[in-house]
């Protein structure tokens, strides 16, 4: 249905996807309390839906996606912070910024592929995958303001 460059694409953004599911599913492990655990393990079914949607358009094509309405403020917490690497040491405020690393860069890519698609179609589904990383990553942040800068 599509080009080779297209499925490329999508191989891509699903491997991206299922890092993120790993990702969360590792977090999860990590996590000390209920609370972090199920707000982990609705991310990682997020993550999922998206490699859901990304597999659906491979096979069926596109489906009409309703934009996100509602604008993600952008705390630009982690524009600011190294990147960290995972390790079994992590605390609670490395894990945060792990997690806001990652969603930036996904938020990232998912904007520069729906700049780089003339397809409407394709565009709006990138804009829409970028919107919903955008809301993931204003979670760590909003976390991490709450639960870390304002106890320094």
């Amino acid at each position: 249905m599509f080009n080779d460059h297209f499925n490329e694409i999508i191989d891509y953004a699903v491997e991206k996807e299922q890092e993120a599911v790993e990702f969360y599913q590792y977090l999860q492990k990590q996590a000390k309390f209920s609370a972090q655990r199920k707000m982990l393990e609705e991310l990682e079914n997020m993550e999922k839906g998206h490699i859901q949607i990304l597999e659906n358009i491979r096979c069926k094509g596109f489906e009409k996606l309703q934009p996100k309405k509602e604008e993600i403020e952008d705390l630009k917490i982690s524009n600011y912070m190294v990147e960290k690497e995972l390790d079994e040491d992590m605390d609670y405020e490395d894990i945060l910024i792990i997690a806001m690393k990652r969603e930036e860069a996904s938020y990232n890519l998912y904007t520069d592929l729906a700049a780089n698609f003339e397809h409407e179609e394709t565009s709006q589904l990138f804009q829409r995958l970028a919107a919903e990383e955008a809301a993931h990553k204003h979670k760590f942040e909003v976390l991490y303001d709450e639960d870390i800068l304002k106890d320094n």
